[in-house]
């Protein structure tokens, strides 16, 4: 086992903080982009770009409703990005197990 085996999408520390704490709520469950933002300690901007990338792989969705400073963004882990953090977490505890 090596560490090429790691899903390279969710290894990226941010990205790994972001699926693990939207991983901690129960499924199906959301969070406030806001929110999320506070808990990860990320800039709107950066949060932004990172969530990009784990919604076009299919591991988040992301819903925006209203429009303005009344709008409200949330984010929520797929099914798909549960059972890739699952994967992730097993590689690398495999990984860690055979040093």
């Amino acid at each position: 086992m090596t560490a090429d085996m790691l899903d390279p999408l969710i290894h990226v520390p941010a990205r790994l903080r972001i699926v693990a704490t939207l991983a901690a709520l129960p499924e199906g469950d959301t969070l406030s982009f806001t929110r999320l933002q506070e808990m990860i300690g990320l800039t709107p901007g950066n949060l932004i770009t990172h969530l990009r990338k784990l919604e076009d792989a299919g591991y988040i969705d992301t819903e925006k409703t209203g429009n303005g400073p009344a709008s409200l963004t949330t984010v929520a882990l797929t099914h798909h990005g549960r059972t890739a953090l699952d994967s992730y977490t097993s590689t690398l505890r495999d990984l860690l197990a055979g040093l």
